[in-house]
């Protein structure tokens, strides 16, 4: 049998420090994007990643299952979004994104992963 201690905070969830590192990573890596990105792609890249790790924390503090599921789900979305972001980045030769993509692609399996753990204890 497992034995799991609840999270008391949002930091306590790894998918949350997983998405966390994204972000930390993507910043770093969007410093050195072309000037005339800082509005476009350097922008946008931030945004999607740092909504990822924020609608976690905020979706982690409502009561209702079905309000954990529509952050957790908005998540994805704004995961999805930085996936494209950084594939755009690799392909305009601005980065090389493999590495960042595969963690991107983790916390994904990690959102899916708590998302069932909802599913599962509220069912």
């Amino acid at each position: 049998m497992e034995s799991r201690i609840a999270a008391k905070s949002f930091k306590d969830l790894i998918v949350w420090q997983k998405a966390h590192q994204l972000v930390l990573s993507i910043y770093k890596v969007t410093k050195d994007f072309p000037r005339e990105e800082m509005y476009g792609l350097t922008s946008q890249l931030r945004r999607s990643a740092v909504s990822v790790a924020a609608n976690i924390a905020e979706g982690f503090k409502k009561r209702g299952y079905a309000d954990k599921l529509k952050f957790m789900n908005t998540a994805q979305g704004s995961l999805s979004e930085t996936s494209y972001h950084l594939l755009l980045a690799n392909d305009l030769e601005y980065t090389k994104a493999g590495g960042l993509l595969n963690n991107a692609d983790e916390v994904g399996r990690l959102l899916e992963a708590y998302m069932k753990g909802i599913r599962k204890n509220n069912s």
